[in-house]
């Protein structure tokens, strides 16, 4: 098999030569057709990332074939066609993960290789619809994107939704299913070329956050909303409060803009604003959010691909934000 691997901090991964993988008792092997980037993985070559260890491949979302299993495992799993679920030992509580809770690619071995030794339990059937590639592109960023909308965030049809960074791959899927869902959707973004994207999908309007005072305007020409999904935080992220109405949710799933410099506790206790946190979810909300998706036959958006010997310029794209969706590896192009 051939492997991506982290050597060596805010290094390129390296394509490596390893021996294929060999099914034990209770596990599989999927042979990967495809695989997709997450700002984890960036952060992880950059040290960005707890319980970091090296040698490492990266990568916790992908799609394939399952070609060998293991001794207890059922021969009808052999040729079944999968995307890997990235989250493991969530625990018992759906509410949030447990101390074993671990991601797929850190401080396991992931996606960014021909071949995966997994376990059944961590696989689910592609949606018959969608590509290898465009199911690559769904674990991490449609998961959470899910968690946040629907679970955290408690979405309901007919409700005013505003999902900050239009471009990154988990707010592209929450327009997509808050839409689908028969929300009112708005968008913020860096880029005009971006906020278009976002209305093509579906979506009312977009500002953009470069905009001084872009809040202020925002609220004047749309008014305000029932809910607003955030991954940056930073600078922007107080001036919510005056987008969100009484008794709304502001969801954060991430903070790539850094932390607030300021929280306006008036107006949050004053608004009766509920801010909730959400990371990745849980095997029955990854169902679910499966079922949903061939149910609207949705397709996930998805930038570019490249070779999985490229991946290293992949990585380089997701680095400086310059994709409007997904970026997939070609796992069968190494």
């Amino acid at each position: 098999m051939k492997a991506l691997v982290l050597e060596e901090l805010k290094r390129p991964l390296r394509l490596e030569e390893r021996a294929d993988p060999v099914a034990g008792p209770g596990e599989v092997v999927v042979t990967l057709q495809a695989a997709s980037l997450n700002r984890r993985d960036y952060w992880i070559t950059q040290g960005l990332y707890p319980r970091i260890r090296m040698p490492v491949v990266p990568g916790s979302d992908g799609a394939g074939v399952v070609s060998a299993a293991g001794e207890g495992v059922g021969d009808e799993l052999v040729g079944r066609e999968v995307l890997v679920h990235p989250a493991k030992n969530w625990g018992d509580d759906p509410g949030a993960q447990g101390e074993d809770f671990e991601v797929l690619g850190m401080p396991e071995d992931g996606t960014f290789a021909t071949h995966l030794l997994t376990t059944p339990s961590q696989l689910h059937s592609r949606p018959e619809h969608l590509s290898m590639f465009e199911a690559a592109a769904l674990p991490i960023a449609g998961l959470t994107a899910w968690r946040a909308l629907f679970t955290q965030g408690e979405l309901q049809e007919g409700q005013r939704v505003l999902i900050t960074g239009s471009g990154g791959g988990v707010a592209l899927f929450c327009v997509q299913f808050a839409i689908a869902a028969g929300a009112e959707v708005f968008v913020t973004s860096s880029s005009e070329e971006k906020i278009k994207g976002a209305l093509d999908l579906g979506a009312s309007a977009g500002v953009s956050y470069r905009e001084k005072g872009w809040a202020k305007e925002f609220r004047s020409s749309h008014g305000q909303l029932d809910l607003i999904v955030d991954g940056a935080g930073g600078s922007d992220y107080s001036g919510l409060l005056e987008l969100a109405r009484p008794a709304s949710r502001i969801v954060s799933y991430g903070f790539t803009a850094g932390a607030p410099e300021s929280l306006d506790l008036f107006r949050l206790f004053w608004k009766q604003v509920r801010i909730i946190g959400s990371t990745l979810g849980t095997r029955t909300e990854m169902e679910a959010m499966l079922e949903f998706i061939s149910n609207h036959q949705l397709h996930p958006v998805i930038d570019s691909t490249y070779a999985l010997r490229d991946g290293n310029r992949a990585l380089d794209c997701m680095k400086n934000h310059q994709q409007f969706g997904k970026l997939a590896l070609d796992c069968g192009e190494s």
